[in-house]
């Protein structure tokens, strides 16, 4: 790949206040990243999208949101008719793969980074989602 389509990407990334490209042309990848590690917090510092159902007054300050890593569509199960990989009432632990975010026709699984009961999926199965959305609602146990 040249430069020049490399500068070509770093300028689409500024355009569009990107923090990381990943292209894939004629079997070479290349992954444009800015700012490194300090740039984005874990995502458990995230701030917090409150679920619609519920105001933040209503929400016990001991749940943890595990959020979207990124803009896509989320599906609660690995296929159409397959259970879902977590239900309302079940215990995770860190490590878990919790869902699946479709990004640019790749399927991303999505795995939790704390334990506990899960007590609310704020999102609909094949619902679009946005960098920081939450996903999954859980009682750290």
């Amino acid at each position: 790949m040249d430069l020049e389509k490399l500068d070509k990407f770093i300028k689409f990334m500024d355009e569009n206040n990107l923090t990381e490209l990943e292209i894939e042309e004629e079997g070479k990848r290349v992954k444009l990243k800015k700012g490194g590690a300090e740039l984005l917090p874990p995502l458990n510092q995230l701030p917090k999208a409150s679920p619609e159902a519920e105001s933040p007054a209503e929400r016990k300050t001991s749940e943890i949101e595990i959020q979207s890593p990124m803009v896509g569509t989320f599906y609660r199960a690995p296929s159409p008719g397959a259970k879902p990989y977590v239900e309302i009432g079940e215990v995770i632990k860190p490590g878990d793969v919790v869902c699946i975010i479709e990004a640019m026709k790749l399927m991303n699984e999505i795995k939790a980074e704390v334990g506990g009961k899960v007590v609310g999926v704020p999102v609909e199965n094949g619902e679009p989602v946005e960098f920081g959305q939450s996903l999954l609602v859980v009682e750290p146990a």
